[in-house]
C-alpha cells in the first residue's frame, strides 16, 4: 500500500523517505527554524517536532527522566543524567503563534512538516495548519480515544511502536480501520536516548511488513547511521533521524543526533544506498556486459590453420579476453565449420573466421 505525503509517495518500490526529527532537540522558534532550514539544505524530505501542552501532560511535576549526555567528543564519552521530565519539555515549548511561523517558514522552505501530538486540541490545531500526517507517541500507543481522534481526520497517522507488543500494534491498527482511516505507517522504534545495541531488533522491520500492509518506518534513536542502512537494507520505507545544532547540549537526544556538517553526509549516504539496492532482478548492464568479457574467456588458436580446415576443439584454448566468437558456453555450435581464410597460432577467432 502507498501512502501520500506531501508530494511523495511512501511505501514499497518507492525511494525511502528521509525525516529529520528535531522535536526534541530545539530549544525555541530561533533554532527550530535553522534546523529545519538545515534539514531542507541537507536534502530530507520532511521535518519533524513535537507538540504538546506539557503543563497539562505532565501531572507530576518532579517526574524523574534520565539520558545520555556527550561529556567529551574525542573519547565519546556519554554521561547519564536525570531531571524532571517537565524541565526538559519546557525548554522545547512552543506557543501557538510560534508553531504557526515554524509551520509558514517549513512552507516557504518546500519541506514537509508534521508533528507528534498528545491532546486533541493539537490535532485540531495541526489540522488548520495544513500539516500531512500526525505522529502517536509509542508511550500513547494504548491511549485509545487520541488515536481514534486522529484517525478520524483521514490523514496519514504514524504509530510509535516503542515498547509495545505486537499485539498493542495490531489493536492500535485497528482502532484506525475503525475510522475508516487506511493511511497508516508503522514505526519501528526502539526505546532509549540512546538505545542499547541490544534493544534495536532490527529483524522486527521484515515482521512489520509481513504482518501488515503499511508502509514501515524506522526510527533512530542511536548515534552515527550504521542502524539506518541496515534498517533501509531490511526494508524500512521511512527513515527518522533525530539533529541538533551541537550534539554536547545538556539535554534529551542531543547525544545520538546529527549535526550540521553530518545532515548532507547522512542523506548521501542514504541515497546511495538507495542506488545499490536496485530491485530484485539480476540486470546485467551495458557497462558490466562491456566489462565481464573483458575478464571472460574465447578461443584461441594454438596452431596455425588453414582457409577451408574443419574446426576442432582441440584448435583452440580458452583464455581471456572473451571478444572473440568461441565462447566458453556455447563453443560447440561452431565445431566443424570451416576456416575462411588461413590464421596464426594464438589468433582470437572471429566471427568473420568462420564460414
Amino acid at each position: 500500500m502507498l501512502i501520500s505525503m506531501g508530494d511523495r509517495q511512501v511505501g514499497a518500490g518507492e525511494p525511502v523517505y528521509l525525516v529529520f526529527e528535531a522535536g526534541p532537540t530545539h530549544y525555541g522558534l530561533e533554532s527550530a527554524m535553522t534546523l529545519a532550514t538545515m534539514a531542507k539544505e541537507a536534502g530530507a524530505d520532511a521535518i519533524k517536532f513535537q507538540i504538546a501542552d506539557h503543563k497539562r501532560l505532565i501531572t507530576t511535576k518532579d517526574l524523574p527522566f534520565s539520558y545520555g549526555i556527550l561529556t567529551d567528543r574525542d573519547s565519546g564519552t556519554i554521561e547519564t543524567v536525570t531531571e524532571p521530565l517537565i524541565d526538559i519539555w519546557e525548554r522545547r515549548f512552543l506557543s501557538r503563534d510560534e508553531w504557526s511561523s515554524l509551520k509558514a517558514h517549513c512552507d516557504t522552505l518546500g519541506i514537509n512538516f508534521f508533528a507528534t501530538v498528545f491532546f486533541e486540541e493539537d490535532v485540531e490545531f495541526l489540522t488548520e495548519l495544513g500539516v500531512h500526517s500526525f505522529k502517536i507517541a509509542s508511550q500513547d500507543i494504548a491511549h485509545m480515544d487520541l488515536i481514534r481522534y486522529c484517525a478520524g481526520k483521514q490523514i496519514p497517522i504514524q504509530i510509535d511502536t516503542g515498547n509495545a507488543t505486537i499485539g498493542e500494534v495490531e489493536r492500535a491498527v485497528d482502532w484506525i480501520r475503525d475510522e475508516g482511516n487506511e493511511k497508516i505507517i508503522i514505526n519501528h522504534c526502539p526505546s532509549g536516548y540512546p538505545a542499547r545495541t541490544e534493544s534495536i531488533n532490527l529483524r522486527v522491520i521484515r515482521t512489520l511488513k509481513e504482518m501488515f500492509p503499511y508502509p514501515v518506518a524506522f526510527s533512530d534513536h542511536t548515534p552515527g547511521w550504521e542502524m539506518d542502512i541496515a534498517a533501509r537494507a531490511l526494508g524500512a520505507d521511512i527513515i527518522e533521524k533525530t539533529i541538533t545544532l551541537d550534539r554536547t547540549i545538556r539535554s534529551c537526544e542531543h547525544v545520538m543526533s546529527l549535526e550540521p556538517p553530518e545532515m548532507p553526509v547522512f542523506i548521501k549516504a542514504m541515497r546511495e544506498l538507495e542506488i545499490a539496492l536496485g530491485n530484485s532482478r539480476c540486470i546485467v548492464t551495458q557497462e558490466a556486459r562491456d566489462s565481464r568479457e573483458s575478464v571472460r574467456r574465447s578461443g584461441f588458436l594454438v596452431r596455425p590453420v588453414k582457409k577451408g580446415e574443419r574446426l576442432q576443439r582441440s584448435d583452440f584454448d580458452l583464455r581471456r579476453p572473451g571478444h572473440g566468437v568461441l565462447k566458453t558456453d556455447d563453443y560447440f555450435h561452431y565445431l566443424g565449420r570451416t576456416f575462411s581464410r588461413d590464421l596464426p597460432t594464438e589468433h582470437m577467432v572471429t566471427v568473420d573466421d568462420l564460414e
